[in-house]
């Protein structure tokens, strides 16, 4: 039988025990007992419970702690603590699902609770004091196994929950160890248009997650061959995941931490026209936007350009240009992007009448002084009095 072990600040079994952890009313669920058992850091802390949410407010705020209904129509409230928020969440069981949500009523039944999860390896519970870990679907010899599988049928499973097909590569990327179970892969190809039916948001989310693995290349490479990815990013082709395996090899050389916005924009053609229907698609942020767009350009390669990049469009985008060109990125990321040392008070100072007179000569000797490799500040003024005189 597994069984965990914990290294845990006593705020954390103080909780435990107001919850009935010594009861067997709380355990530990999901990803921290799967994690553990894989030797992975742990980031997230998920208790289970038979408690109802507002059982679990009651004792919580009774015993002094500060306390959120984040989810609580779901059975869901997260309680701070000072090492890092704990969402603990009553048992239980679907009533109905279509897809996109489900609608639960609450159980007592640790089996129904994990009967009703995505893949084995997350079906597991462990006892928060003993470390005693319960397994109801295989899911420990799956994770030794590098074998990620639905609970149950795929088929259904993912009727449930279609954003399980997403789930389902990422879990892959992360556990597997050879070829993907056959029965999820078939259940995901049949199903991959159940994914036009989702939010956009959601679908971005579970994307920038798979994008943010270590090397996520092979993953995208399975799923554009078995069309996963046709139904919400029919742009991106098998071509597209070679300049991700390249960009992910270039960060690694460079010692850059894995973007996953850069990384989205290495799967996206040169079109900047492209770049923005599918940050429209997606329901990026403003500033994914303005990103996606400066990178679709593809120029840049060598320092020079890199920095003029830098300067113009910010060291993310100059960054990944620079990167997908197989350009130097050390030179960027090292290097302060100067500031302009000049406002419309120097070129007023010489003489010249406020107005777009004042602007238009500010930009000329900007552009001036970035082409010529940021010079002195000796240079940059004999660069404005030119300017000024012609």
């Amino acid at each position: 039988m597994a069984r965990l072990s914990f290294d845990w600040p006593e705020e954390r079994l103080a909780l435990l025990r107001v919850l009935g952890g010594d009861a067997g009313e709380t355990r530990l669920v999901g990803g921290a007992v799967r994690d553990t058992l894989a030797g992975l850091p742990v980031k997230d802390i998920d208790l289970a419970t038979r408690l109802l949410p507002e059982e679990v407010m009651a004792r919580a705020k009774a015993a002094g702690l500060k306390v959120v209904p984040t989810g609580i129509a779901h059975g869901t409230v997260t309680v701070a603590l000072p090492s890092g928020p704990v969402e603990v969440t009553t048992l239980r069981r679907d009533v109905s699902t279509d897809g996109r949500r489900a609608t639960v009523a609450f159980s007592d039944d640790w089996r129904e609770d994990a009967a009703r999860r995505d893949f084995t390896i997350n079906a597991l519970y462990a006892d928060p004091l003993s470390g005693e870990v319960t397994d109801y679907f295989g899911g420990v010899d799956d994770l030794a196994a590098g074998h990620v599988r639905f609970i149950g049928d795929a088929l259904t499973r993912i009727a449930e929950d279609h954003l399980r097909i997403l789930r389902f590569f990422r879990f892959n990327a992360r556990f597997a160890k050879g070829a993907p179970d056959a029965e999820a892969m078939a259940a995901c190809t049949v199903r991959a248009n159940d994914l036009m039916a989702l939010s956009r948001e959601r679908i971005a989310e579970e994307m920038l997650r798979i994008l943010a693995l270590p090397d996520p290349a092979p993953t995208l490479g399975l799923m554009v061959t078995n069309g996963i990815l046709l139904p919400v990013l029919p742009e991106i082709s098998a071509e597209d995941v070679d300049v991700l395996a390249r960009l992910v090899r270039a960060e690694g050389g460079a010692g850059l931490a894995a973007d996953p916005l850069r990384r989205l924009a290495s799967l996206l053609p040169a079109d900047t026209g492209v770049a923005d229907a599918i940050w429209a698609r997606l329901k990026l942020s403003n500033a994914a936007r303005k990103f996606l767009a400066g990178v679709a350009a593809r120029e840049g390669g060598d320092a020079e350009k890199g920095h003029m990049l830098a300067y113009w469009h910010g060291r993310d985008v100059a960054l990944a240009r620079v990167l997908l060109a197989g350009g130097d990125a050390t030179a960027i990321s090292d290097w302060t992007i100067p500031q302009f040392p000049f406002t419309g008070r120097a070129v007023i100072a010489r003489g010249i009448s406020q107005g777009p007179e004042v602007a238009r000569l500010l930009k000329q000797v900007e552009m001036r002084w970035v082409a010529a490799g940021f010079p002195d500040a000796v240079q940059a003024e004999a660069m404005l009095d030119e300017a000024v005189r012609g």
